[in-house]
């Protein structure tokens, strides 16, 4: 399977979800956010470095639960900044 080169968008949106989930997790270990979430700790740390910039919704659902963080919370932080739109004068 071939999977689409990610855009700089995506790319950018996975960079601010892996600094969010960083900063929600504060001192706790990787492991230990991991396994409250099911997942490995090498997936929270793809994650977190932005090497797997896309993961899957209930991925996202299950760490934002662990982290104490609405999803409401997650798509505000991580959503795409809008471009600017230019004004005609």
């Amino acid at each position: 399977m071939v999977r689409t080169p990610l855009t700089p968008e995506e790319r950018e949106r996975g960079e601010r979800l892996g600094a969010l989930l960083r900063e929600a997790r504060g001192p706790r270990s990787m492991v230990e956010i991991a396994a409250g979430a099911g997942l490995s700790a090498e997936t929270l740390r793809k994650i977190e470095t932005g090497r797997a910039p896309t993961p899957a919704f209930f991925t996202v659902a299950a760490l934002a639960e662990v982290l104490g963080l609405s999803l409401d919370e997650v798509l505000r932080r991580c959503a795409p900044v809008p471009a600017a739109v230019a004004v005609p004068a």
